[in-house]
């Protein structure tokens, strides 16, 4: 309930992990905001930016709700690309290991959407 255009806010830096979809980020459109970026994945946003690989695609008319992709993306897709560009990429596999996140059991355990 944050009247960012009241309080001059441009830029809304969603990192909630709550408003990763476009009908919750427009909220802080409708509040004001002019851009909403997410810091996650994101659904039906305008557009996922990775910064290195597709950040030329960003139309400021058109893109409001823009993703920044995940923390894996981010690491392997600029890597990826100038190997595509430079020697081609016909197959590809990747292994990401990280601490556990907010929504994992800190044991052994099944995650909530198995």
């Amino acid at each position: 309930n944050l009247p960012w255009g009241e309080l001059g806010v441009d830029i809304v830096i969603e990192s909630t992990g709550r408003f990763t979809n476009a009908d919750d980020a427009k909220k802080h459109l409708e509040a004001g905001a002019k851009k909403v970026l997410i810091s996650a994945p994101a659904k039906n946003e305008d557009i996922t930016i990775v910064m290195g690989v597709n950040h030329g695609d960003y139309d400021p008319a058109k893109h409001n709700i823009i993703s920044n992709a995940s923390c894996t993306t981010n690491c392997l897709a600029p890597m990826a690309k100038v190997l595509n560009e430079e020697f081609g990429i016909v197959k590809g596999l990747m292994t990401t290991v990280h601490a556990y996140t907010a929504d994992q059991n800190l044991m052994d355990g099944p995650h909530k959407n198995l």
